[in-house]
């Protein structure tokens, strides 16, 4: 089995990600994302968000999306900002506007998500997954991204 080694995420392309999050027992992801690695692996996650963003399948959609995950190291969580707006998804590290949808979930299944290796439904049905505000746009936002296949 690999070491789940984040040290040097920005240049591990999406399906290698997804497949190095297949493979990591739950317990190895947690230990990673209460590490000092954290910040960064979800800055760059967060950061291709926006190259990942899928217009065709936006329509006319104009929404903002808070990501909260929990689990850090000093118990809080962090929250990332997505605005989706005229075609386009831009990234905010620091919220500035209220959203129409918030999600929070922890660190292990929020990795499993954006990886394409955990399903988001079964997550909100079971409670590892919350979401506020506007369900259908909830439902609907996996589909507004590429995301990976392990």
């Amino acid at each position: 089995m690999p070491d789940f080694d984040l040290s040097d995420f920005s240049s591990l392309d999406p399906s290698a990600f997804a497949q190095l999050v297949k493979s990591a027992p739950d317990a190895q992801i947690a230990e990673v994302m209460s590490g000092e690695l954290r910040p960064k692996v979800l800055d760059e996650i967060f950061r291709r968000m926006p190259a990942l963003f899928r217009p065709e399948r936006a329509g006319n959609t104009e929404a903002v999306i808070h990501w909260s995950i929990t689990g850090a190291p000093d118990g809080g969580a962090d929250t990332y900002e997505l605005v989706i707006s005229k075609g386009a998804c831009t990234l905010s590290e620091t919220p500035q506007h209220d959203p129409k949808l918030a999600l929070t979930v922890g660190p292990v299944d929020f990795l499993k998500v954006v990886s394409g290796n955990g399903n988001p439904v079964m997550m909100f049905m079971t409670g590892k997954l919350k979401a506020k505000g506007d369900l259908a746009l909830a439902s609907n936002i996996a589909n507004l991204f590429s995301i990976p296949k392990a």
